[in-house]
C-alpha cells in the first residue's frame, strides 16, 4: 500500500508511536508527512513523556513558542551527552524540586540557574579534573545554591536553607547545601593548600555545611565516589564514602542508562527520602530546615506506654567520626520525640491530663554487646511536661561506639500530673530499640 493513501487518523496514530528521531526522518518524505510532524500535540506528548514538560520551556525555564521548538532546544543544549542520562538527571532534579515547591519553597528559590559548558570547562581547567558525566549534567540544570555562609564576625548560625539538610545536638549544628561552581573552585583550591592529596587524587568540594560546624563533601573525579570528611581529615586524610561503591559506573561504552556516579545516586536517594517522608521539614524558633533524623521504621522506633508515645532514631555524625580511636570511633546522634496521646495518660483505668518526665534509663549496644547502661535524672537538664494536643517534645543527644553498628533501648520514668503535684504512682514509658549504624548512604 502506498503510504500517501493511508488515512490521516492512521498516520497520526503511527506518528504517536514513533521515536523523535524517526519522526524527523519521516518529515523529509513528503509535504504531507512534514505537516503531520509539525503538529504541536505530537511534540507535547514527546516532551511530556521524555521531559515531563507541561509548558514549552528550555532547560533554564525560559518560555518557547511551541513544544516542537522546546524539544529541539533541549536536544541541542545537551547534544554532547547521552540523552537517556539527561532525562534521568532531569527526573532527579524534578523529584527534589517538586518536594521543595510543596514544602520548602524558600529553599527552592536558592537553586541557581544551570551552569554553562564554559563554566564547567573553567572548573575542569582550573582544578585539573574531568567531572563525571552525570555531575556535569547535574550542574547544567542547577549550578548549586546561592547561600550566604556564616558571618564569622557575628553570632549568627548560618543559613537553614541547604537542600541536603542537617541536624543539631548540643552546640553542634549542621546544614548542608550544594556549592555553585565558583565556590567549588575557590574552596577546593583553598582546602587543597592544606590537603595536597585532594589535588593529586582529583577531588573537588561539592557540598558543605553553611554553619560554624564544618562538614565537607568531596567528589572524586577519577572513581566517581562521593566522600565526607571525618574529624581527622586534616591530620590523617580520613574520609568515609557516601554511596555504595558497587553502584557506581563511569564506563561510557556501557549502556548510557547505566552511567551513574555517586553525585547522581546521592541526589536521587535524597529525593526519594524527601518524597516518601523518610526525612521531614522541622521548624524551630520560626526557622525551617530539612531534618536528617529518620522518621520511618525500621530506623525510627515507636512505642506507646500508658498513652505516652516515644519515637526515636539516630544518625552517624561523619564529621566527628574518629577512625583512629578504637574505643570511641563512631559518633552517633539520636533524636527523641515525646508526646501524650489525645486520651491522655491512662494507668489502670485512671486517666490523667498530663504527666512529667523524671528519670531516664539507657542500654547501649555495640553490635550485640552492652557497652553502656545509664541511669540519670531528666533529659538534657529538662523535665518535659506532656499534655494532649501539645507539640512533640524533641531533644537530641549523642553516643560513641567502637563499632559501626549497634542499638539503643531504654525507658523514661514519668509521674502522672506534675512532679510538684503527683496524681499517681510513677510508671515506665518504653523506648523501643532503635539502630545505631553506618548507613549505605551518608548525607
Amino acid at each position: 500500500m502506498d503510504l500517501e493513501s493511508v488515512g490521516d487518523l492512521a498516520i497520526q496514530l503511527i506518528m504517536e508511536n514513533l521515536k523523535p528521531e524517526d519522526i524527523a526522518t519521516i518529515s523529509c518524505v513528503s509535504n504531507r508527512f512534514r505537516s503531520f510532524t509539525s503538529h504541536d500535540s505530537l511534540w507535547f506528548k514527546i516532551c511530556s513523556t521524555e521531559l515531563s514538560l507541561t509548558q514549552p520551556i528550555d532547560h533554564l525555564g525560559n518560555p518557547l513558542p511551541s513544544f516542537k521548538e522546546a524539544y529541539q532546544t533541549w536536544r541541542e543544549a545537551f547534544v554532547m551527552y547521552p540523552w537517556s542520562l539527561v532525562m534521568r538527571v532531569k527526573r532527579c532534579w524534578d523529584n527534589i524540586k517538586t518536594w521543595l515547591a510543596d514544602n520548602f519553597p524558600e529553599a527552592k528559590d536558592t537553586l541557581c540557574q544551570g551552569a554553562s559548558e564554559a563554566e564547567i570547562q573553567e572548573l575542569e581547567d582550573v582544578l585539573h579534573v574531568k567531572l563525571p558525566l552525570p555531575t556535569r549534567i547535574l550542574y547544567r540544570f542547577h549550578n548549586g545554591q546561592e547561600i550566604e555562609k556564616l558571618d564569622p564576625d557575628t553570632n549568627a548560625f548560618g543559613t537553614s536553607l541547604g537542600i541536603i539538610g542537617g541536624y543539631s545536638f548540643y552546640d553542634h549544628l549542621v546544614n548542608v547545601y550544594l556549592l555553585p561552581i565558583s565556590q567549588v573552585i575557590q574552596e577546593t583550591r583553598q582546602i587543597s593548600q592544606n590537603l595536597g592529596f585532594l589535588r593529586r587524587s582529583k577531588y573537588v568540594l561539592v557540598a558543605a555545611s553553611s554553619t560554624y560546624s564544618e562538614k565537607l563533601f568531596f567528589l572524586n573525579c577519577t572513581n566517581g565516589q562521593l566522600y565526607v570528611g571525618t574529624r581527622n581529615l586534616l591530620t590523617n586524610r580520613d574520609m568515609i564514602q557516601c554511596v555504595p561503591h558497587d553502584l557506581i559506573s563511569l564506563h561510557h561504552e556501557l549502556d548510557s542508562e547505566k552511567i551513574q556516579d555517586a553525585m547522581l545516586l546521592w541526589l536521587e536517594e535524597h529525593g526519594r527520602r524527601l518524597q516518601r517522608g523518610f526525612i521531614k521539614l522541622i521548624e524551630e524558633e520560626n526557622v525551617r530546615s530539612i531534618n536528617l533524623f529518620p522518621e520511618e521504621s525500621p530506623l525510627c522506633s515507636t512505642a506507646v506506654t500508658n498513652g505516652v508515645q516515644v519515637r526515636a532514631s539516630a544518625l552517624v555524625i561523619p564529621e566527628l567520626v574518629d577512625l583512629q580511636d578504637d574505643r570511641e570511633k563512631y559518633l552517633f546522634s539520636y533524636s527523641i520525640r515525646l508526646s501524650l496521646q489525645p486520651q491522655g495518660c491512662v494507668i489502670n483505668g485512671m486517666t490523667y491530663r498530663s504527666c512529667q518526665l523524671y528519670w531516664r534509663h539507657w542500654i547501649i549496644h555495640a553490635n550485640d554487646v552492652v557497652v553502656s547502661d545509664i541511669d540519670g535524672e531528666a533529659v538534657i537538664g529538662m523535665y518535659p511536661l506532656l499534655r494532649p494536643g501539645d507539640k512533640e517534645f524533641v531533644y537530641q543527644s549523642c553516643a560513641s561506639l567502637p563499632t559501626s553498628s549497634g542499638s539503643v533501648e531504654g525507658s523514661f520514668t514519668f509521674v502522672p500530673g506534675r512532679l510538684v503535684d503527683p496524681r499517681g504512682d510513677p510508671f515506665l514509658a518504653t523506648v523501643a530499640r532503635f539502630p545505631l549504624q553506618l548507613p549505605d548512604y551518608i548525607f
